[in-house]
């Protein structure tokens, strides 16, 4: 939303501030003959600040004779460098606002939309950078080429010490200040935007999908890997009633063989309670060896005297 708000109007204030400036200044000659003075040397300039074009004609202090002089720099390129970067710049925010509020769908399909979102918003971003910086450098070569005191060496009546010359007038550069302040804004607005654009890609959410780990991070994962492995087969040598689990399940089965003991008791008593009908045999009689005459249906019991 940033983006789409301020994009726009910071790239308008960049471009304008720039491509609209025209400034002048206004110099004074008075020669030792007052009636060859010229009072009033008006020397105007604009962008693209072609200066070695600008020309103005001042009096030469010698009878109505006056003198062409042109002033010194091309500065066009880098004005005219900063001024297409702010509109492409404009143009693109605009169309990016477009598609976001109205293509929200066909932005995200592919992941083709935010790809080519991001790597325009680095571009412009590091474009935004070296025409803010190249227009600064040229900017001070335009305040020093059109300052008056430098304007009024190339006059030759100015170089005579009869003759008196001076300022009357200094360009205003503050149009120019902002506009290279709007240049400077503008980079720091699609810089920071790219972090945004980046967090939409296919390529954060492979990130967030399959973290990247540091070396330290990987060594602790696999000495904490050795120690759990360790710690198990120690474990494991340990005895069978160190460990709560198997005791616990050791205790569940002993008292699931005690359940089926007593199932096998209870079954050996339902077997007991079955009862064959009982003889009564009577009283055994003891005798010894030499008596094995029966006396009586008792049974005989042999017994072994020693």
């Amino acid at each position: 939303m940033c983006m789409v708000i301020f994009a726009p109007i910071f790239a308008v204030c960049a471009f304008a501030t720039c491509g609209g400036y025209s400034g002048h200044l206004r110099v004074r000659v008075e020669c030792l003959d007052k009636s060859q003075s010229n009072l009033s040397i008006t020397v105007n300039f604009a962008y693209p600040f072609r200066l070695q074009q600008v020309h103005f004609k001042p009096t030469l202090c010698e009878g109505n004779r006056q003198e062409t002089i042109f002033m010194v720099g091309d500065y066009s390129s880098s004005a005219q460098f900063f001024v297409t970067v702010a509109v492409v710049a404009f143009l693109y925010s605009l169309l990016a606002t477009v598609v976001y509020i109205y293509y929200q769908n066909k932005y995200r399909e592919g992941n083709r939309g935010p790809l080519v979102d991001f790597v325009m918003t680095v571009l412009f971003a590091f474009m935004w950078l070296v025409s803010s910086c190249a227009w600064a450098k040229a900017l001070s070569d335009v305040k020093s080429a059109t300052d008056p005191t430098q304007v009024l060496l190339l006059i030759s009546a100015c170089r005579r010490p009869a003759n008196r010359c001076s300022a009357s007038h200094h360009p205003f550069w503050s149009e120019l200040n902002t506009s290279v302040a709007f240049g400077f804004v503008n980079f720091i607005l699609w810089a920071g935007n790219i972090w945004f654009v980046f967090k939409e890609t296919g390529w954060y959410k492979t990130g967030q999908r399959y973290p990247m780990r540091s070396a330290s991070e990987r060594r602790a994962n696999g000495m904490s890997q050795r120690l759990c492995s360790q710690n198990s087969f120690d474990q494991s040598g340990d005895s069978f009633y160190q460990h709560p689990y198997r005791q616990a399940s050791f205790d569940l089965s002993r008292e699931s063989f005690g359940q089926q003991h007593y199932s096998q008791g209870s079954f050996n008593q339902s077997m007991g309670s079955l009862r064959l009908p009982q003889t009564s045999l009577g009283q055994p009689i003891i005798i010894s060896q030499g008596d094995v005459t029966p006396k009586g249906p008792n049974p005989i019991i042999f017994v072994n005297d020693i």
